[in-house]
């Protein structure tokens, strides 16, 4: 008895053809065929500026969540217990996060190193509230200790 192809056979073979096809366009072209690649990120635990990326990106999700327990660990595991207490005098006068500088959560961020020298890394952190607004904060870690010490505008 003959068996026809099912349709996902049929829809695999088609595919199979139609990128065998493309490839053998693209190298007649002199193109490249190439998907554009995923998505990355990567860092490390004994970097003090992969260390910034890591709270920033933690912390804007947790505070997004309105996970403040998360957000407070955070708080205590990444920033120096002298920047606490000043966060926490600046939020009273300010009324605001005063590791967002703000009262609302930022949309993306993106944090990029500025420099390192004489025992500290800084980074800009960029954080796009709507559309367009974008605000700056800048961030100096500590390389010995890996800990935020200071986060200002």
């Amino acid at each position: 008895m003959l068996q026809l192809p099912t349709h996902r056979a049929t829809s695999v073979a088609l595919a199979a053809t139609a990128g065998a096809a493309a490839l053998s366009f693209a190298l007649l072209a002199g193109t490249s065929a190439t998907a554009a690649a995923p998505p990355s990120v990567s860092g490390s635990p004994e970097g003090a500026f992969t260390r910034i990326a890591d709270f920033y990106g933690a912390y804007i999700d947790a505070v997004y969540d309105g996970d403040g327990r998360t957000a407070d660990q955070l708080r205590s595991a990444y920033l120096s217990e002298p920047l606490q207490r000043e966060l926490r005098q600046w939020e009273e006068a300010n009324h605001a996060d005063g590791v967002l500088r703000a009262q609302n959560v930022p949309l993306r961020w993106k944090v990029t190193s500025v420099d390192s020298g004489m025992g500290k890394t800084n980074a800009a952190v960029a954080l796009t509230w709507s559309g367009t607004t974008t605000t700056t904060v800048h961030v100096q870690a500590d390389l010995r200790t890996r800990k935020i010490t200071s986060i200002g505008d």
